[in-house]
């Protein structure tokens, strides 16, 4: 039988800073006047109780409760679950009025750092309900980052044990602990956050306008405070400063710690940040010859667009500054196919990722190599590292979930009645995390609010799946793992 305390007990503590969270918006919406303050401190009230309540009804005389692998599995699915749970109810109870399902999609879309929303009139929302999305994907970011670095290796998922190693095995040790590690990966998170803010309210946002950006920005969520995304500014300084943010934020944040400590080439010799930044710089050049040939728009407008868009796309943060659905037929197919691509490995980013790309290619060769030299001892290797064979079944494992995953959810929409474009991209979009889909309907200038609520709740479902690599999510409808 399983042993819940210790799963219950986090999931209170979380809870409990979710709570804190909110106290954040409702001072924010107190100091202008505006009521929903109070919507923000009922909320944070209930979400506080039970969270309290949670850890407080789980401790034990024991000492220090640890978690087994199965436990693990448990507790990353119900953390984000619960916690979508509550983050949803400012958004329920306040002017806006969302209706319980929409508040939800929401809160999922800002929890797991997707993009997508249902809110129309962002221009005219209330400051609190700006802030608390922004908070969200920012809280959404840092918790997957930690939960890449000391969850996943632990837990196989996807070829995720290739990155156990580096974490805390022997060898280069970065710190002694799993938990100090933690710490110091909340800290260069933070400090990222707080530059990008100093560095968008220096180019002409707000200081409430670059702390939500900078926050959705590093954590790749895509949440803004305007219906016209980061083109309603409309400023080129602020298109650069975010793209870079963008391209942070994709990066592995363990080995930020290697540049702090003075070693700043340990982030280029990573295999998987080359990889990476090569297929961007490649996707990017073609994209801004075709924008610059296809439309006639002039070479440094058209590098600015694409740049800022397909980096948006590719990374899953979903910011937008044009509508890329009007450049052109080439756009859709390419935005389509880099929405699964994603970023590093230990990043805030969702999708594939590239690591799993690399994985497969080294595997290609090798099988290619066998077939021309059958006699040959030939090794797939990786960061300098042979790829175990589990870890390659692992990733083949994911990418066949992944498709079959996508599939389903892609025929669940169409079955609600979408039509074929918006089917297929909101269902792309939900299990990559990205944010907007394609087309008129769900495009980067529409809205998802006009989707029936079963397709809101089907892409909630794969929102979650997505953001949680697919297998920790499946393994818990195996009969064999609550057997034991």
């Amino acid at each position: 039988m399983m042993d819940f305390r210790p799963i219950l007990k986090i999931l209170g503590m979380l809870l409990a800073t979710l709570a804190l969270g909110m106290c954040i918006p409702a001072f924010v919406d107190a100091s202008n006047g505006n009521p929903d303050w109070q919507v923000f401190a009922v909320s944070a009230s209930l979400t506080l109780f039970v969270g309290v309540s949670l850890v407080v009804t789980t401790a034990t005389g024991g000492g220090r409760m640890s978690l087994n692998v199965r436990q693990a599995f448990v507790m990353t699915t119900l953390t984000w679950l619960v916690l979508t749970i509550f983050a949803a109810l400012p958004f329920m109870f306040s002017e806006l009025q969302l209706t319980y399902t929409d508040a939800f999609f929401e809160a999922m879309s800002g929890i797991t750092t997707t993009g997508s929303t249902v809110i129309t009139g962002l221009d005219h929302a209330p400051p609190g309900i700006l802030l608390w999305r922004g908070i969200l994907q920012w809280l959404g970011g840092l918790g997957i980052v930690v939960m890449a670095i000391a969850v996943m290796p632990m837990m196989g998922v996807g070829g995720m044990q290739m990155f156990k190693v580096e974490a805390f095995d022997a060898g280069e040790k970065v710190l002694p602990r799993a938990a100090q590690i933690s710490m110091a990966l909340m800290l260069i998170y933070a400090a990222l956050t707080f530059m990008w803010g100093v560095m968008l309210w220096s180019v002409g946002m707000t200081p409430f306008e670059s702390t939500v950006h900078a926050m959705t920005t590093i954590a790749t969520g895509g949440f803004s405070t305007s219906d016209g995304s980061i083109g309603h500014f409309d400023n080129w300084k602020i298109d650069v400063i975010i793209t870079f943010g963008m391209i942070v934020g994709s990066m592995p944040f363990l080995l930020f710690m290697q540049v702090v400590r003075g070693k700043p080439m340990q982030l280029w010799r990573d295999e998987q940040v080359r990889g990476f930044i090569g297929i961007l710089v490649l996707i990017v050049f073609v994209v801004t010859a075709l924008l610059w040939f296809e439309t006639g728009m002039d070479p440094i407008q058209s590098l600015r667009y694409a740049a800022f868009n397909v980096i948006s796309i590719m990374t899953g943060t979903g910011y937008a500054t044009d509508d890329y659905g009007l450049w052109g037929s080439f756009a859709l197919p390419i935005f389509f196919f880099i929405m699964f691509i994603g970023g590093c490995a230990g990043s805030t980013t969702c999708g594939i990722k590239v690591f799993r790309f690399q994985i497969l290619y080294a595997a290609a060769r090798v099988q290619i190599r066998n077939l021309l030299q059958p006699h040959g001892v030939f090794i797939p290797y990786y960061n300098h590292r042979p790829i175990p064979e589990t870890v390659i079944v692992s990733v083949l494992s994911f990418f066949f979930v992944f498709g079959l995953s996508f599939a389903f959810l892609a025929l669940g929409l169409g079955m609600l009645g979408l039509d074929f474009l918006t089917a297929i991209s909101s269902a792309a979009t939900a299990i990559a995390n990205v944010g907007p889909a394609l087309g008129p309907i769900v495009g980067p200038s529409g809205t998802f609010q006009s989707l029936p609520d079963a397709a809101k709740w089907l892409m909630a479902g794969g929102m979650l799946l997505g953001r949680l690599e697919l297998f920790t999510i499946l393994v818990l409808f195996s009969r064999t793992f609550w057997r034991g």
